[in-house]
């Protein structure tokens, strides 16, 4: 019986991870045809965030939020599947409580990344200096990053992602810690284009790879070393194109 319950998990976690995975490559199809705008310094500005195109702000904040959640399930449900199954085989209705709270504290960091989003397009729109700053700002914030995800502190985040506790308020301290260790990554995320699939892919892969390969415990690290050398390239690239 708790084989077949398992494959059913699988079945259904699969399902799920398909159809996030099509709705995210739907959207970004929907929302390739609104074109960048060249800023000073030689970088595009994505309109994701701004009510372009006879767009309303709440039409704006909704189809980001819809996006969000979309791309969020594909990115972290690899690694989140396995906790998840090991909390239903104790308990099903706590289980649901649990990806509950997980899921409400990813959806409320799309609402804040759009919030901020809005506001820097703003800011860079109104001010070309700072504008002109954004390539070398975007180097630093990746090798920051990557220090980031070689620190004790971010290490002893990764290792509570593994923790299961309590129904609905675990599901939010374990949505928090899984914020807080994907800071890093989902900086450089938006680096390099919230809607890039393949920044989306790499991404994905290391968030992955981190939970699920616990006994190589130096792949943070190597993803760390990966994003401060990345970092440096987009400082030095910045710098030589002025």
């Amino acid at each position: 019986m708790n084989v077949l319950a398992r494959r059913r998990f699988v079945a259904v976690a699969m399902l799920v991870f398909l159809a996030s995975v099509i709705v995210t490559c739907a959207m970004h199809v929907s929302m390739s045809w609104m074109n960048p705008l060249p800023m000073p310094g030689g970088w595009m500005l994505s309109p994701t965030f701004t009510p372009m195109c006879g767009r309303t702000w709440l039409r704006a904040a909704a189809a980001f939020i819809g996006m969000w959640i979309a791309m969020m399930t594909a990115m972290m449900l690899p690694s989140f599947a396995p906790l998840l199954w090991r909390y239903r085989a104790a308990d099903v209705r706590r289980s649901w409580r649990m990806t509950a709270g997980y899921a409400f504290v990813w959806t409320m960091t799309g609402v804040a990344a759009f919030v901020l989003g809005a506001i820097f397009t703003e800011v860079v729109t109104r001010a070309p200096v700072i504008a002109r700053c954004v390539p070398f700002a975007s180097g630093a914030v990746v090798s920051m990053a990557g220090m980031l995800h070689c620190s004790t502190w971010r290490a002893r985040l990764l290792a509570r992602c593994h923790d299961m506790r309590s129904a609905w308020r675990d599901g939010v301290r374990l949505g928090l810690h899984c914020v807080y260790c994907c800071a890093g990554l989902t900086a450089t995320l938006f680096v390099f284009g919230v809607m890039d699939l393949l920044a989306m892919a790499l991404v994905t892969l290391a968030i992955t790879a981190e939970r699920l390969l616990p006994s190589f415990k130096r792949v943070p690290q190597v993803i760390g070393i990966v994003l401060v050398m990345l970092g440096f390239v987009l400082i030095v690239d910045s710098v030589i194109t002025r």
